[in-house]
């Protein structure tokens, strides 16, 4: 891992695992609720919250 320059500022790596994992969940997101898919889950944040951890996690597999 090593740390992202930014302007001068060095930050974490997960804050731009956590950058790109946000887009991959909201694409993931648009693309369930375009199919329809999203009337068969149960409790619409839990399930928002666990996908959002599963992209993140696997964002860091690849990136670390």
């Amino acid at each position: 891992m090593k740390e992202l320059d930014i302007a001068g500022i060095y930050v974490t790596p997960i804050l731009g695992w956590t950058l790109i994992a946000l887009v991959v969940w909201t694409m993931l997101r648009r693309l369930i609720d375009r199919f329809g898919a999203s009337r068969w889950i149960w409790h619409r944040g839990l399930f928002d919250a666990a996908l959002f951890v599963i992209v993140l996690g696997g964002v860091a597999a690849v990136a670390g």
